[in-house]
């Protein structure tokens, strides 16, 4: 029978399970057998032993012999068991003066989920300090593996391989060699830092060396590292092939630092750089991108971009977003390097702000400087016009405690009626900035302008009644005379206006399923009398977007400058069916009108609307099964018997990695667009478990269509295939981008990931996942970082 010994590692043993070799007496036939569990804990609370105290060394084997306090000798199938230790062996002594293990013969150690195995080791247990001969490794920390000709135990967190290589692929039968690896003289592990250091190290692909490197670091999980990254290349019909290669500083753990010098072929050479910071009071991030002399554009280039937010002290709060380019032209010749979402227009706003709050509510101090940068180029048909800069904005906020919730729409079930209200006080100078296009109405002008409402809202459980009177006053001081002839002008504008609500439940059932359904009508009247506005300039005001939402308001523009006369009521109503076990919506439909009881002569193209009923809103929404999603508005106008607008989406996901979605678009004379995106396999099947791999591995196409039916032609598009082989992942791209009216800018994109390692090329992981909906990264599951490594 096998036989057991169990040690204390520390002044005792902790247990000692029956016999062990012919030289101990023979055990009785009710020994205790040892547990089958991989780390032996401390014992019940009755007889717990101080949490100090090492854990039990246990050693196990067909034969076990030993020399009290000095050596144990195990021989046949031994097992030595140490806290998260296990080392396995054919024979295994141990040394307790020395607390050394030897082991020869088919010798495995497992600690913590890695596991090494290899011939012989000599390994000193309680500090795990030792050498391994001729080893093959896994480490659980990174799914990656590899082998050496000498391993070096230094502790837990620290070890060095002499003569190894690295990978995340398995080692295929019937193939030479991994699809990728590192090959180094001396491959040094930090788990403790993360880095992976490979001095004398080269990079192969199926065999091909393809980076070699004096020095080469790695990442050993998904934090972060200092070091370079792997090359980003890319290709685009204005700039030619762009090469880059990034060095990230990780300067401190709430500090850190990207510079990438890069060459183009066609404009020059340059370089990028990003700075982060999160410190207690102050937290931001700061982008130059600078191209010295582009031999295209025969001038130096450069965008910066800042973004800052932090604490200044008595509760004052500050909030930097700025960021300007060289030239008109940078968005068409450097998109990349433009964070803004529109692209032609820059903004340099910085803001300061206070809260204090009291029983009765809170008041808000705010200043604000806004400026913009509009890059127009010089075709006068793509020109538009700038909005105006503030210079500054100071103003005062006054909230009863509940406004904010009545605001956004709260339901005050059970509770009594009160008095909310609030007050906004604000100064304003208005300019525009001298970017501007030439044709734009240049006067700008000071504004002084007071928003004041007070409600009374009330309710039960399912109802509520919200009456509501507001003042929209102005004055103005602007630096030409008006229409009026007048500098000095302003207005007041009174609203009333009664929001009034229900929701009804019942338990129904539709294609078999148990759902709660609710019916929610809901009337808005709102009774604003007329002001004369035409005289007034439009600083900051604008037409509202008309849907659901914006139909329930009060005011259809938006800004101070502009206040719709109105004498109306909207009616709506919107059903919706709920999972009652899951609490997730399955359906939902909706429709809103609104009726004018007289002429509404303030609008925004100033042409009186003197119909009665304006546009039926319709919506939908359904997700009947998880594979499918629609969803749905349309605005018809009952005058004409057509749709005004349109919105139609559809999604269908059927497993992972798989979804299509198709789009439809209408505005009536203005755009009709139809959009196709998707990500599907194609052919081939790759492994999906940690660092799997397949022979042929797996297609797949994504990307996103979206075509024109006003222009009959594509517009923005992006294309591209990835192939999944397990352990690396290759995407190939193009993306397709308009820049005038006739003009576009087409850029490729070729980018390799080495999962567990990194990405190669350009970002094309970044574009995908940007523009097609439902995108999943391939290699999302077995890659020790969740998204892409350099941005």
């Amino acid at each position: 029978m096998p036989a057991s010994l169990c040690l204390g590692a520390g002044a005792q043993a902790q247990a000692i399970e029956p016999p062990l070799a012919a030289s101990a007496p023979k055990a009785s036939a009710a020994g205790v057998k040892l547990r089958p569990t991989m780390v032996l804990g401390k014992r019940g609370a009755e007889g717990a032993e101080d949490a100090s105290h090492k854990p039990a060394l246990v050693m196990s084997a067909r034969s076990v012999s030993t020399r009290i306090d000095q050596e144990s000798v195990a021989e046949g199938e031994a097992e030595l068991r140490y806290g998260e230790l296990l080392l396995r062996a054919e024979r295994l002594s141990y040394a307790q003066v020395d607390d050394l293990a030897r082991a020869t013969g088919g010798v495995e150690v497992s600690r913590a989920g890695s596991v090494f195995r290899g011939p012989e080791l000599s390994l000193y247990v309680n500090r795990f300090e030792g050498e391994f001969l001729n080893p093959s490794y896994f480490f659980s920390q990174t799914g990656g593996s590899g082998q050496a000709e000498r391993l070096r135990f230094i502790d837990a967190k620290h070890m060095v391989a002499e003569g190894g290589s690295y990978s995340s692929c398995p080692v295929e039968e019937g193939q030479p060699q991994r699809a990728w690896e590192i090959s180094a003289r001396s491959l040094s592990m930090d788990f403790e830092a993360n880095e992976g250091i490979a001095t004398g190290a080269v990079l192969r692909f199926y065999g091909v060396p393809i980076l070699p490197a004096p020095t080469l670091s790695f990442p050993l999980a998904g934090q972060r590292k200092s070091g370079w990254l792997p090359p980003k290349i890319s290709w685009d019909k204005r700039s030619g092939i762009e090469i880059g290669v990034p060095y990230y500083w990780n300067i401190a753990p709430q500090r850190d630092a990207t510079l990438m010098p890069f060459v183009m072929t066609r404009r020059g050479a340059g370089v990028d750089s990003e700075f982060r910071y999160l410190e207690p009071q102050h937290a931001g991030e700061l982008n130059l991108a600078l191209l010295p002399s582009d031999r295209l554009a025969k001038r130096s280039r450069w965008a910066f971009h800042v973004l800052q937010d932090g604490e200044l002290g008595m509760n004052w709060r500050y909030r930097v977003r700025a960021e300007h380019v060289s030239d008109d032209d940078y968005w068409k010749d450097l998109p990349e390097r433009i964070k803004s979402q529109t692209q032609r227009l820059l903004q340099a706003d910085v803001q300061v702000d206070r809260r204090r709050e009291w029983s009765w509510g809170e008041a808000h101090a705010y200043a604000r400087v806004q400026h913009w940068q509009t890059l127009q180029g010089l075709d006068p048909l793509t020109r538009f016009d700038s909005p105006y800069q503030r210079s500054p904005q100071i103003g005062l906020r006054l909230n009863t405690a509940a406004d904010d919730s009545v605001l956004d729409g709260f339901r005050p079930w059970g509770r009594k009626a009160r008095i909310e209200g609030a007050v906004e006080f604000e100064y304003n100078r208005f300019d525009l900035p001298s970017s501007a296009p030439a044709s734009q109405v240049r006067a700008g002008g000071q504004r002084v302008h007071l928003l004041a409402h007070a409600s009374a809202p009330m309710g039960g459980a399912a109802w509520w009644l919200i009456p509501r009177v507001e003042l929209n006053a102005a004055q103005y001081l602007l630096d030409q005379p008006g229409t009026n002839g007048l500098r000095s002008t302003g207005r007041s504008v009174p609203t009333f206006s009664l929001d009034h609500g229900w929701i009804f439940e019942r338990e129904t059932r539709l294609f078999g399923r148990a759902l709660t359904q609710t019916l929610e009508p809901r009337l808005l009247y709102v009774n604003t009398p007329y002001r004369a506005q035409d005289h007034l300039p439009r600083f900051d005001s604008a037409a509202k977007d008309f849907n659901f939402d914006s139909i329930y308001t009060a005011n259809q523009f938006s800004g101070i400058d502009r206040v719709s006369d109105a004498h109306q009521l909207t009616a709506g109503a919107t059903s919706r069916w709920v999972n009652s076990n899951e609490g997730d919506e399955v359906l939902r439909l909706g429709l809103v009108q609104r009726f004018q009881f007289r002429d509404q002569r303030i609008t925004p193209d100033n042409v009186p609307i003197k119909q009665r009923f304006s546009d039926l809103l319709l919506l939908g929404a359904a997700h009947l099964n998880p594979k499918w999603w629609l969803d749905g508005a349309l605005q018809f106008n009952s005058d004409t018997g057509r749709s005004e607008r349109a919105v139609l989406r559809a999604r269908y996901s059927p497993g992972t990695f798989q979804t299509v979605s198709v789009a439809y678009r209408l505005a009536r004379q203005q755009s009709e667009q139809v959009e196709l995106a998707w990500q599907w396999p194609l052919f081939g099947k790759a492994s999906r478990g940690a660092g799997g791999s397949s022979c042929s591995g797996a297609w797949y196409s994504a990307g996103r269509v979206q075509y024109s039916l006003r222009d009959r032609r594509l517009t923005d598009s992006v294309l591209g295939f990835e192939y999944d082989a397990g352990c690396w992942v290759l995407r190939v791209g193009a993306e397709r981008l308009s820049t005038g009216r006739a003009e576009t800018n087409t850029r490729l994109m070729l980018q390799m990931e080495l999962v567990g390692l990194s990405q190669l090329g350009s970002n094309a992981l970044k574009v995908l996942r940007d523009n097609i909906p439902g995108y999943r990264r391939l290699s999302s599951e077995r890659s020790a970082s969740t998204e892409a490594t350099y941005d």
